[in-house]
């Protein structure tokens, strides 16, 4: 018998940590590795102190699985992945899983861009083991890209009057997050250190939702000839535009 109190599991909004994860598959592949990872690797992964915050389709790349994974703090990041991957479920199951990767490094590790600003899903509820209907909600993700670390005042900026533009535009915003400079110190699985980044999460009801946002975006005058020039300024090149449809069991959606 095991009277060990079972831990008590990881809330999105409680994540100082989240890491973006995005995995290039074999063709054909991406269904194999989702319906193993809703099966498999969720429970298991927040039973150790991870919270699985959402998995999801590229619906740009048929070949790119993208999840994210949150942690309370580093050194929480650090026992759940030693726990996770030291243990029997990614033991029994990682040759299926990895047989169906190509590269699975590009991966952001992030934290909140300021108080509040990390996924505050709650109340939600996660469907069950086995969920089959994914739904029509759509996720976004702007990964903007600088050449030093985002500085308070950027920030600043951009949650008074991106964020808010956003929104008057029909997004929901569910989190803005910045690069976490901490050293990775579970070099068993790497991340894209010595980038600086902050990346921009939105919710939508439906693809609709998702494509007449972006077109009122391209159409807004105060977005195209104020705050886009001046975001232009600070960036490294043209920010990628992830687009994403949750899965079956997804928590973020």
């Amino acid at each position: 018998m095991n009277d060990e109190p079972e831990r008590k599991r990881l809330a999105p909004a409680d994540c100082g940590i989240v890491a973006l994860r995005q995995y290039l598959l074999h063709p054909g592949a991406r269904e194999t590795l989702i319906e193993l990872f809703d099966r498999e690797f969720v429970e298991t992964q927040e039973a150790v102190g991870a919270c699985v915050i959402g998995q999801f389709r590229d619906l740009d790349r048929p070949d790119r699985f993208v999840w994210l994974r949150g942690f309370a703090d580093m050194r929480a990041r650090k026992q759940a992945l030693t726990d996770f991957y030291g243990g029997p479920v990614w033991k029994t199951h990682r040759d299926a899983a990895n047989a169906t990767m190509l590269d699975s490094d590009d991966v952001l590790l992030l934290r909140p861009a300021w108080p509040g600003a990390g996924f505050a899903l709650e109340p939600v509820r996660r469907p069950e083991p086995g969920a089959s209907e994914s739904g029509d909600a759509r996720v976004a993700a702007r990964v903007y890209s600088f050449d030093a670390p985002v500085e308070p005042a950027f920030t600043e900026w951009f949650r008074r009057e991106v964020v808010p533009l956003f929104e008057a535009l029909g997004a929901t915003t569910a989190a803005v997050l910045s690069t976490e400079d901490a050293a990775n110190d579970f070099p068993a699985l790497p991340v894209r250190e010595g980038e600086h980044a902050m990346v921009w999460f939105a919710r939508f009801e439906n693809q609709m939702a998702l494509e007449q946002f972006l077109v009122a975006a391209s159409a807004s005058r105060r977005w195209n000839e104020e705050l886009l020039p001046a975001l232009r300024q600070r960036l490294c090149g043209k920010p990628p535009l992830l687009r994403l449809a949750p899965t079956a069991r997804s928590l973020l959606r």
